[in-house]
């Protein structure tokens, strides 16, 4: 069975981190890039941020940039995204995206003090 299962969303404040992890399963995870977006209440999904299958070269939304890193554990089929600094305007669902039309349920973050 093919799954993205997203973990690690949950309430910080302003300035906080979290850490969300993205657990793959039913398809070969290392030939795939792996993305993430998430989606604010009454807007559209936007993506945060990608990474390949192979090589280092990330990509960010510029709202991000500086403040998130992308990474992946090909042995564990896991992708990440280390969120630091985060701001009130980073409060959404953060979905984890395979390439193909592979999604997660989602996770909830919300920045508030």
């Amino acid at each position: 069975q093919v799954q993205l299962v997203e973990s690690g969303g949950g309430w910080v404040q302003p300035g906080g981190s979290l850490r969300l992890s993205c657990k793959a399963s039913g398809f070969t995870f290392s030939t795939y890039a792996m993305s993430w977006y998430r989606q604010a209440p009454g807007k559209e999904r936007e993506l945060v941020a990608r990474i390949p299958s192979v090589g280092q070269i990330t990509n960010y939304a510029a709202s991000v940039k500086g403040r998130f890193t992308i990474s992946r554990d090909n042995a564990e089929n896991t992708v990440y995204l280390q969120m630091n600094s985060l701001k009130p305007e980073d409060t959404a669902a953060y979905y984890c995206y395979a390439r193909g039309g592979i999604w997660g349920q989602g996770t909830q973050v919300t920045v508030s003090s």
